[in-house]
């Protein structure tokens, strides 16, 4: 079935400005009427669900994904990911092109596409590589990704470090109407380091990861951005430089954007040197998800759960990037779900790969250092994981318009649950956050009017 009706739910479309108890009527897959009594446009065949106490809204969109097909299958799958996508409350994600092969041409965007086709439950949208193989050095066919069906370029995982090749690969996006997303990164400034260079790096003798490294890059886009008018990107944007870089840009009318992820706005890098340290030096990071009456988890230092590209940045980095996503410098927040085997992660912090998986803990997490300490509204926070994303991408999404896509997320705010390893649909167990205890779920996915996932009884069925 792909037509239901969802009555007496706060519905949230933050496209249309819209926040009231409504019933959503799915009609063949969209989006039919959003109303109160819409329901008696619905024949007596559609199923009839009770959202009372709940948020419905448009499909939440996860732009930055690493679903690690083809080639890294042993950590992640199109299928696992997909489901880890649902369980977040996720009915779209971009898979990333840095797969092995890289996604650098057709076929391997077919491949994605049949794949997603036949194993995903979520919408799995194709991201193309900018340069071949990813290497920065010649530029992939743009043209024939767009005609294959790629929603942006990216060399994500990696960063283009010629001004010329880059400005080339801005100049073939307009042609072709693609974003560029970018991970900014510096490799002369940044060499080998593992941690955000500071007081904590120096304590812990970890070699420095300086904020310069991610400036540098969003300072060059922005000049390329003004110059050539192409729509960039810049992705998981974690420092105080980069935000006011941004967002001078902006006040400009350059046409340049910014994400960030749920883990720069939630730790910071005394996080690295473990539990006692963060909570001696720098609590203030978690004080939206434990109370100094509650006991908060335990971690090792040294964890390599905490090391990922770029890093968990200074408290004054984080306060930077929660200012920016409540005044729209920041658009949209993303996972960077980045899962890898636990072999890779159980090994010496300098020698780990960077990344940690996402995709089922980043709407809690938003919700309770944006929704729940205040700072932002619940309609704004869900504006950066639905129409933020959908505009900048071009969709027929994240939005709750009649005839859209009808890709539905339900949610509790208050919900308390617990992130259990043993619970994850994803392959790969490299989260830091098993055994937080959280405040905000997803508790329905629905996709294009049928329901992928929920928690048991979610949603009650209504007889007529």
């Amino acid at each position: 079935m792909n037509s239901l009706l969802l009555t007496g739910g706060r519905v949230i479309d933050p496209a249309n400005h819209f926040d009231a108890v409504a019933d959503v009527l799915v009609l063949d897959g969209k989006i039919a009427a959003v109303e109160p009594g819409a329901g008696m446009r619905a024949g007596r065949e559609v199923p009839r669900f009770d959202a009372a106490g709940l948020v419905v809204c448009p499909g939440l969109i996860d732009m930055h994904v690493h679903l690690r097909e083809p080639g890294q299958t042993p950590k992640e799958t199109i299928a696992t990911g997909t489901a880890a996508a649902a369980r977040g409350g996720f009915t779209s994600v971009v898979s990333m092109p840095n797969t092995s092969p890289a996604v650098e041409n057709a076929g391997a965007v077919a491949l994605i596409h049949e794949k997603a086709a036949r194993d995903g439950i979520v919408n799995v949208l194709v991201a193309g590589a900018i340069t071949k193989n990813l290497a920065g050095e010649e530029l992939a066919p743009i043209g024939s990704l767009k005609q294959a069906g790629v929603v942006a370029i990216t060399d994500d995982g990696r960063c283009v470090q010629n001004n010329e090749i880059m400005r080339r690969a801005m100049e073939y996006s307009r042609m072709f109407d693609l974003p560029v997303l970018d991970h900014c990164e510096d490799y002369s400034l940044v060499s080998d380091g593992v941690m955000n260079e500071g007081y904590w790096s120096t304590v812990l003798g970890l070699r420095g990861w300086p904020a310069a490294g991610e400036e540098m890059m969003i300072a060059r886009d922005i000049v390329l951005a003004e110059f050539t008018r192409a729509r960039v990107h810049c992705l998981h944007v974690t420092t105080s430089g980069g935000v006011r870089l941004l967002r001078a840009a902006r006040e400009r009318g350059i046409p340049i954007s910014g994400e960030t992820c749920p883990h720069y706005f939630t730790l910071t890098d005394a996080t690295v040197a473990g539990s006692d340290a963060f909570w001696e030096k720098d609590g203030r990071g978690l004080l939206e998800l434990f109370p100094r009456s509650e006991e908060p988890p335990w971690w090792p230092v040294y964890h390599t759960n905490f090391k990922m590209n770029p890093p968990l940045r200074s408290a004054q980095d984080r306060e930077a990037v929660l200012t920016a996503l409540q005044d729209g410098t920041l658009e949209v927040i993303t996972s960077d779900h980045a899962p890898h085997s636990n072999y890779e992660k159980e090994v010496e912090f300098d020698y780990a790969p960077f990344g940690i998986t996402g995709l089922e803990t980043e709407l809690a997490l938003a919700i309770q250092q944006l929704v729940h300490s205040g700072r932002m509204g619940l309609s704004s926070v869900i504006a950066k994981f639905t129409v933020g994303p959908a505009c900048l991408l071009g969709l027929n999404k994240g939005t709750l318009n009649a005839g859209a896509d009808a890709d539905l997320t339900v949610l509790d705010p208050e919900r308390a649950w617990v992130f259990d390893p043993a619970r994850t649909a994803s392959k790969s167990l490299n989260s830091p956050f098993y055994g937080w205890r959280l405040r905000g779920k997803a508790i329905a996915t629905i996709v294009a009017g049928k329901i992928v996932w929920q928690e048991p009884d979610a949603l009650k069925p209504v007889r007529t």
